[in-house]
């Protein structure tokens, strides 16, 4: 959706047809490899989530792709917060999770779909207690479904999935794990003002061309990206959907991912976390 949503506009600033070409597979590994090996021409774009170019490159012995090295930074696009929910019947605060952590920590389970949702509840089990039980699913709908069938207390995850179900009052959003504020849930807390101490943590994705892409071609591209962010309209769909437009630099970007890597690399390793 993102990116068809941010394509069309872009196409319209630059005057050229964009397609979108899903290529899922293998935690995002399938498309990155195919952009990384394609003609450095600005013809061939990949519109990443933050797991393809920061965790995946901890979680897998051979990468295809180097993701510093094989791709041009074009732009941050858009985040998504990251929120811990819970059915309406579990726990009714964050104060209360935290409590019921400290009583019997082995009595809790959360659950996650997403590399980053589940690094996220390694960091919070930290203040949890480790022996707080961790259930995978596969994304965001497998862990929403598991908490609506009460599977487990809480998860964690970006708010595009959950949002239906707080509408409904099925499911409660207990806390949000960034200090941007989220207009579509503007009296959920923070973990700070709650007293639990996290970093910020958001999902987020960007849009790269293959390496060698040329600077000037870089540039049109940025300054289209930019003029697609900026349209009001792009905005409230983004944020209907449970997104942020977030614009960056080229040079931003670069930076960004280079300190989300040194954040996340410790985080991976304390975990013990491996896929292949």
């Amino acid at each position: 959706m993102l990116a068809r949503l941010v394509g069309q506009r872009m196409g319209q600033a630059m005057r050229q047809t964009i397609v979108v070409d899903n290529k899922p597979g293998a935690n995002t590994i399938i498309g990155a490899d195919a952009v990384a090996k394609a003609p450095a021409d600005g013809y061939t774009l990949l519109m990443a989530i933050d797991s393809t170019l920061v965790m995946n490159q901890y979680l897998y012995a051979k990468l295809p792709y180097d993701p510093i090295r094989d791709f041009e930074p074009i732009g941050k696009v858009a985040t998504t917060p990251l929120v811990i929910v819970t059915h309406q019947t579990g726990p009714q605060s964050m104060q209360a999770l935290v409590a019921q952590a400290k009583a019997d920590p082995s009595a809790l389970s959360y659950g996650f779909g997403t590399f980053t949702s589940q690094l996220s509840g390694e960091l919070l089990k930290r203040t949890l207690g480790k022996e707080v039980v961790s259930v995978p699913y596969k994304g965001s709908a497998g862990t929403t479904q598991g908490l609506l069938s009460k599977d487990v207390t809480f998860t964690i995850d970006g708010i595009t999935a959950a949002m239906p179900h707080f509408e409904k009052g099925t499911l409660r959003p207990l806390a949000r794990l960034s200090t941007r504020s989220i207009p579509s849930l503007p009296n959920v807390p923070t973990l700070a003002d709650v007293g639990v101490k996290l970093p910020d943590i958001d999902v987020w994705m960007a849009l790269l061309a293959p390496r060698g892409t040329p600077a000037d071609v870089v540039d049109k591209l940025s300054q289209a990206l930019s003029q697609a962010l900026a349209a009001k309209d792009v905005q409230e769909k983004l944020l209907a959907a449970g997104l942020l437009a977030d614009v960056s630099s080229p040079q931003a970007l670069r930076s960004f991912i280079a300190s989300e890597a040194a954040r996340w690399r410790p985080v991976i390793a304390d975990a013990g976390i491996k896929i292949d």
